[in-house]
């Protein structure tokens, strides 16, 4: 891009050029290479006046001292690394003196009022950007309130499954912990009432072991000894009897001991492995902590995917029919996240009642998850598309600003001149957003740094100084 500086063009005299020099790729200063200026045409030779390098970066200074007077045509050729670009700024009117030079200036039109100057060298140094106005096929779609969450087969929550205490196996679980399904994570020794644990459920069941030895013994020497007819039969029953006893003590007694161990080879009590892989969400004890039955102890996730839940007003169902894709917004995040087939992103299910209190029905899409930064439970502002779509006048959403409630538009009118345009908005699809009237096809609108632009218009000085040359 080119913008231009110079007085009238006068025989003999010499004009010095400020040409400011923007990439449009970047809409950063041109810092190095060469600019050629051409005076031709009127019947005369060819005048030519370079300058090898900018002065600084964007603004190079050649300065043009005209031979001949009449209408000539000004072509300006830049030739930098990687970039060559031709500006033909057609006739300009060379004068045969400074009072004709004069003259000619008096006769300028003065800038048409409500512009806004907001200098190069200011736009070179904040975010800045132009984009064209231009007609655009963008898909109907309403507006929605709408809440990350986990998918359901990624979401598990993990609670206690009796009263008791918690203890670390390894590394206690931490919020942002990395799991694999079914490892193991930490112990849960429950509270069995009274002064009862665990240690005492191994003591009872070493009793009933040592019991059950005794009575085994007792019941083989009662045997041997009414073989011998030494004892009556009634004293064998009652050994036997014993021995049933003592052995269904200890089967109890172990069933006891090996229910809280649950597997566990420490015999630490009951282990808490990860029902799936993912990452902890949420920690809701420590080490040595106590918890109820129920009671939540780990949350864990798997945010790989996500669900986006949205809500649809009743009177919005009827418009978008069939739902095909969805795309929200998340404060704090510049991009707007598109959920559609194409990039793996689908659509779950759409609810058929109508909540009574808030008049909406739920909508869930599915979709991978495009930013790590993203957390489950955000709250985002979202569009759902119906699949229609349109050739429609339309600029970049993040061209438009909320100005106390008036949407608002900063059209270039210069390369340093901008007016403000109120406009009317339509249809939103991603990044664009349809503009129904304040501009026309083609203008050039500040789609970077708006905001920047606004605070010229309302405080000039809070910009800084004016230009450098």
């Amino acid at each position: 891009e080119l913008f231009v500086e110079f007085a009238p063009l006068t025989v003999g005299a010499q004009s010095p050029l400020a040409g400011h020099l923007t990439r449009l790729a970047d809409f950063k200063p041109v810092s190095a290479g060469r600019l050629s200026v051409t005076l031709s045409g009127g019947n005369h030779p060819d005048e030519t006046f370079a300058i090898a390098a900018p002065a600084q970066p964007g603004i190079f200074r050649p300065v043009v001292t005209p031979r001949v007077a009449g209408v000539r045509r000004l072509v300006l050729r830049l030739d930098a690394p990687g970039l060559a670009a031709v500006h033909d700024l057609g006739n300009v009117t060379v004068h045969p003196d400074h009072a004709a030079a004069a003259r000619a200036q008096a006769q300028e039109k003065p800038e048409a009022p409500g512009a806004i100057s907001y200098l190069k060298e200011q736009q070179w140094k904040t975010d800045y950007g132009l984009t064209l106005v231009e007609r655009r096929a963008l898909r109907e779609s309403v507006a929605a309130t709408g809440t990350l969450r986990a998918p359901a087969d990624r979401d598990a929550p993990v609670n206690a499954v009796a009263a008791g205490r918690l203890l670390a196996a390894g590394e206690f679980p931490r919020v942002g912990m990395q799991v694999r399904k079914g490892q193991l994570l930490a112990y849960l020794v429950p509270r069995l009432g009274g002064d009862s644990d665990v240690a005492t459920l191994e003591l009872a069941a070493q009793r009933a072991r040592l019991g059950a030895q005794y009575a085994s013994q007792e019941r083989e020497r009662m045997e041997a000894l009414f073989r011998q007819e030494a004892v009556p039969e009634k004293r064998v029953q009652a050994a036997r009897n014993q021995d049933q006893i003592a052995r269904a003590e200890l089967a109890g007694a172990e069933k006891r001991v090996g229910q809280y161990r649950n597997g566990s080879a420490a015999g630490n009590g009951i282990a808490i492995r990860a029902p799936i892989a993912g990452v902890v969400a949420e920690v809701a004890g420590a080490p040595g902590a106590t918890v109820e039955e129920g009671q939540l102890v780990l949350h864990i996730v798997d945010p790989a995917r996500l669900w986006l839940e949205v809500r649809v007003a009743e009177s919005d169902i009827g418009r978008i029919g069939q739902p095909t894709a969805a795309a929200f917004e998340v404060d704090g995040f510049e991009r707007t996240f598109e959920i559609a087939p194409a990039n793996g992103g689908r659509m779950v299910g759409f609810g058929n009642l109508i909540d009574p209190a808030t008049r909406t029905a739920p909508l869930l899409f599915e979709f991978p998850n495009p930013d790590p930064r993203l957390r489950i439970g955000m709250a985002a502002r979202a569009r759902v598309f119906a699949g229609k779509s349109g050739a429609v006048l339309a600029a970049p959403a993040a061209a438009v600003v909320d100005d106390n409630g008036q949407a608002v538009l900063y059209v270039q009118r210069g390369g340093e001149s901008f007016e403000r345009r109120a406009v009317q908005r339509g249809t939103r699809d991603g990044d664009w957003v349809e503009i129904k009237a304040g501009v026309a096809a083609g203008e050039r609108v500040v789609s970077k740094g708006a905001y920047q632009v606004r605070l010229a218009a309302t405080a000039p000085a809070a910009m800084g100084e004016g230009h450098v040359h």
